[in-house]
């Protein structure tokens, strides 16, 4: 099951799921015309809102008749506002990352912990550290991958595993507004050693591998897909 499957990040997982043989539901917002064509099962909910989350889950249970996997990619976009954030908008980045995400692990458990199945967040390099003007998104962030690593402590008696991917900005919808700015991609391109932003599949590869039983012996685990940006200490050259 893949929140945020309609576009992006999600929509390559929804892809490199079907292409390992998985049957797929893609969970979003949106359409259920706008998910890929190769989810088994589209459906539209928000995932902030636990009766729709609860409705869904379980409808999406009985169609596959049970949940091995959940991937949890449905986020806020960045709002790069500073301080100028309103209370509403300050409510919606934390509505979508941490309760979202918390409503779709509750609503799972007990269908990963009969599958012995395992969850995948979708959080970001800012979990890690602060970015100038992006409070909300950054706080919501780290709450998530906090909130990974007390699943992670929670759920591994039971033998379900929790573990989240790290993205830098990267080539979607939500990331189009460094793309479009021919100066921030320029400075954000220089700040990644690999010198150039993600591609959504980069980020579904990884996915897949903390999905798989290759990780089998992998929870809590926080895993950058950001081109080695987090391996920078800041600093300007030194020497």
């Amino acid at each position: 099951m893949i929140t945020g499957g309609a576009s992006g990040i999600g929509a390559a997982v929804v892809h490199a799921f079907a292409e390992q043989g998985a049957r797929v539901v893609s969970m979003d917002k949106a359409d259920p015309d706008r998910h890929p064509p190769d989810a088994c099962r589209a459906l539209t909910a928000d995932v902030s809102h636990r009766s729709e989350v609860r409705r869904t889950v379980a409808e999406a249970s009985a169609g596959m008749g049970g949940i091995d996997v959940l991937v949890n990619c449905a986020g806020y976009p960045v709002t790069d506002a500073g301080g100028a954030l309103t209370d509403q908008e300050w409510r919606a980045h934390f509505e979508a990352d941490v309760h979202g995400l918390r409503n779709m692990c509750d609503a799972c458990q007990d269908e990963l912990r009969a599958s012995g199945g395992n969850i995948v967040n979708v959080t970001s390099v800012a979990g890690f550290g602060g970015d100038r003007g992006m409070e909300a998104y950054d706080a919501a962030k780290g709450a998530a991958l906090q909130l990974t690593r007390a699943l992670a402590i929670d759920l591994g008696p039971s033998g379900v595993r929790v573990n989240a991917v790290c993205p830098t900005v990267t080539r979607t919808p939500m990331g189009r507004y460094v793309e479009e700015d021919p100066q921030k991609l320029r400075a954000l391109e220089q700040a990644i050693p690999l010198g150039r932003i993600g591609e959504p599949e980069e980020v579904a590869d990884a996915i897949l591998f903390l999905a798989s039983p290759a990780a089998r012996f992998v929870t809590g685990a926080a895993l950058p897909v950001d081109g080695g940006v987090t391996a920078w200490n800041g600093q300007p050259p030194l020497t």
